[in-house]
């Protein structure tokens, strides 16, 4: 049975989606956030990492991939960069040069409370016109939506 093309008058418009509208407002908060963060000369995708960072004393690349999802090549270019910003500090290990671990620095550590500032100023900024219950209304839905889909990468663009 061949398939029937929908004309013109069938076809969903464009701001029909929830799709549509969840990334035009994702766009706008995480490119308001990018900018925050440069003022800092930190990526959104290095301020993850950071943040991940922050609750532990030291630990492998390969833990940091996997928590947040993001493939060991990946890490391993951002841990450059952070260590190049003297945000983080690298550790070989004696017995084998290609394990190291990887710790914040002291300035990477005094830095993440100032960046997860920029982070809630941002959602003030965005949410504030929502009142409590429709912000934790929509974040139950999203939250729902991310378990019902089996998502765990952690955005970081």
């Amino acid at each position: 049975m061949a398939k029937v093309q929908p004309d013109a008058t069938t076809i969903a418009g464009l701001q029909s989606h929830a799709g549509y509208w969840l990334r035009f407002v994702s766009n706008h908060v995480s490119y308001a956030f990018a900018r925050k963060l440069s003022a800092f000369h930190v990526t959104v995708a290095e301020w993850v990492l950071l943040r991940q960072m922050f609750d532990r004393e030291r630990m492998a690349p390969s833990n940091l991939a996997e928590t947040t999802g993001l493939t060991r090549g990946a890490v391993s270019k951002l841990v450059d960069r952070l260590v190049d910003k003297k945000l983080v500090k690298r550790e070989f290990s004696h017995d084998d040069r290609r394990f190291q671990s990887i710790a914040l620095s002291p300035s990477g550590r005094r830095l993440v409370p100032t960046l997860a500032a920029a982070a809630d100023e941002n959602d003030e900024q965005f949410f504030s016109a929502l009142h409590l219950g429709e912000r934790e209304a929509l974040l139950r839905v999203l939250k729902k939506l991310v378990r019902v889909h089996g998502l765990t990468k952690i955005p970081t663009e």
